[in-house]
């Protein structure tokens, strides 16, 4: 094997991506999820539904590119690829739809295994981890339930799963979908801190067992790089290796509302990991994106604009980061 294989045989891939409301089409008991059945006014059916889940297995594949080791002139080579090793997924519905997306989809030839939160959110969206066996051998999973305060509307659980990757290290993985802003930013800050102190109690219990954890934490904290959720973690010795994370193709974060980039998707990192981390990055190409006609320059290739039925992927682009063990 030459030297540009043995380095990437080393490498270590994560993703994180919020697929913006994987429904599937029917309707489920106790939840309000009437938006994306065959009879609401998004006309949600099979057919969409099945071009949602293959647009997102497109997307998981995709995010495989090594376009950096030839950019930073690793031997010259090509853009290469290989599969992700660990995917964390926010606004997926149920066991069902990661069936269909892990054993039916363009995606069904990758072997992925998948974890998923059963969480008391009114609109039935939970939060994912795919994995592949083959890298990551899976030790423990659980759900961490959020307590709402007083007024809060039930949230998402965070999902924990642990695992040994191929190099031996065991790696601790936590998936965030923290509570959005609507009525207002200050007003909601409370509801995204006690998700980030019900966090922090579980990776605290972590560090008093294990001197020097390596721990990833993903997810949409509908907080940006400066906001008072990410300060939070910061003071908690955790390193928002996204930071200013950017695409190649235009993409300024993952997000754009009004006509603004915002990161409010992060991958966060114990100190333990900092030597491994290699490169992050918005992956941007440009069948996940497409023009801003309103407000100029790019933005997602969302499902919907609206009412607008769009045959696109998500709202948010995909953060990728490469680790290196």
């Amino acid at each position: 094997m030459n030297l540009y294989g043995l380095l990437l045989a080393t490498l270590f891939t994560f993703v994180e991506l919020n697929c913006e409301n994987l429904f599937d089409y029917r309707h489920e008991e106790g939840k309000d999820d009437m938006e994306w059945t065959v009879t609401s006014p998004r006309h949600w059916n099979k057919g969409r539904y099945w071009r949602k889940l293959n647009n997102i297995g497109q997307e998981i594949i995709a995010c495989g590119e090594t376009p950096s080791l030839s950019r930073e002139g690793r031997g010259g080579s090509p853009p290469s690829w290989q599969l992700p090793d660990l995917v964390a997924l926010c606004e997926v519905e149920n066991d069902s739809v990661l069936r269909d997306l892990t054993e039916r989809s363009v995606l069904r030839n990758a072997g992925y295994r998948y974890l998923i939160t059963h969480s008391p959110d009114l609109r039935g969206i939970d939060v994912a981890l795919l994995y592949s066996p083959v890298s990551f051998r899976l030790i423990q999973n659980y759900s961490l339930r959020v307590e709402p305060l007083p007024g809060m509307r039930p949230t998402r659980d965070i999902l924990y799963a642990c695992g040994e990757i191929i190099s031996g290290d065991t790696i601790h993985v936590f998936v965030v979908h923290a509570p959005s802003r609507f009525g207002g930013e200050r007003q909601t800050r409370p509801n995204r801190r006690v998700v980030g102190e019900r966090l922090m109690a579980s990776i605290d219990s972590i560090r008093s067992l294990h001197p020097q954890p390596r721990i990833i934490v993903a997810g949409d904290f509908n907080d940006g790089d400066n906001d008072p959720l990410l300060k939070y973690f910061h003071s908690q010795r955790l390193h928002n290796i996204s930071e200013g994370a950017m695409g190649h193709h235009g993409a300024k974060a993952t997000y754009k509302y009004k006509g603004k980039w915002e990161n409010i998707d992060h991958i966060l990192v114990s100190s333990a990991l900092v030597p491994a981390f290699q490169e992050v990055y918005v992956h941007d190409p440009d069948f996940l994106i497409e023009e801003d006609k309103k407000y100029g320059g790019v933005q997602p290739h969302r499902n919907y604009n609206g009412m607008r039925y769009n045959k696109g992927y998500s709202d948010h682009l995909p953060l990728v980061a490469r680790f290196e063990f």
